[in-house]
């Protein structure tokens, strides 16, 4: 059994997305990151990062129990685990890798920044927004001209590479970008969307999530609260 500790944000969903195509049992812990349940003391011994997604899987290496935190280590884990979507061959193996690399390391971070600083900043900060939506555009151009090769983002096989970007490009609006700029990128955004793994799983804490933000979430995610829970 797959224990999963998971808010409806694209991380977690990235996890959702994996446990609902590989068929894996698995059971939702909701953490509210906008109530600070990341903060828990049981939470942060399976995350000490105080970030969503982690998982404990009950069956790990060895039937042992094994706890991860990281969204991208979690994904590389259940692939090895179920020898599904992360190929087995070097070459597109490290095809995958690499590109789930540059979501956790480009994707991710610069799309969060462009959503926070358009959608979430307490004041309007022309240089921050210029700076991370000009980011954003530019990520879907990398991807939008990779996916003018090949079918999926790290080749002809749909793979964790896949489950990994395609959470944080579903509201290209919110970022400043026109996804009809990019079309082979649409192309494989719909075709991702309309899977039916994919279907259930952005529904997972789909109400719970989607309430409007309060000042209170805010300062919660991005204020004091937030960098003063390590500090000794």
């Amino acid at each position: 059994m797959i224990e999963t500790y998971t808010w409806g944000t694209p991380n977690g969903h990235k996890v959702h997305i994996m446990l609902e195509e590989t068929g894996l049992p698995y059971t939702i812990y909701p953490v509210d990151i906008r109530k600070g349940e990341q903060f828990s003391p049981e939470f942060l011994r399976i995350s000490p990062n105080n970030k969503i997604p982690a998982i404990i899987d009950t069956e790990g290496p060895e039937n042992r129990p094994i706890a991860l935190f990281e969204s991208g280590a979690i994904l590389f884990y259940l692939a090895e685990k179920t020898q599904r979507f992360l190929p087995s061959d070097p070459i597109n193996r490290y095809s995958v890798l690499q590109w789930l690399m540059f979501q956790m390391g480009t994707v991710g971070p610069m799309l969060g920044q462009a959503h926070h600083f358009r959608q979430y900043s307490s004041e309007p900060l022309p240089y921050a927004i210029d700076r991370y939506t000009n980011e954003a555009r530019r990520i879907y151009g990398v991807i939008d001209i990779k996916l003018a090769e090949t079918p999926y983002i790290a080749g002809d096989v749909l793979s964790i590479a896949d489950f990994a970007i395609f959470p944080w490009l579903r509201h290209p609006e919110k970022q400043g970008v026109d996804i009809k700029l990019f079309p082979y990128l649409k192309r494989w955004h719909d075709e991702i969307s309309a899977r039916p793994a994919v279907i259930r799983a952005l529904k997972i804490l789909q109400q719970e999530s989607s309430t409007p933000m309060s000042d209170k979430a805010k300062s919660v995610l991005f204020g004091k609260e937030q960098y003063s829970q390590h500090r000794r």
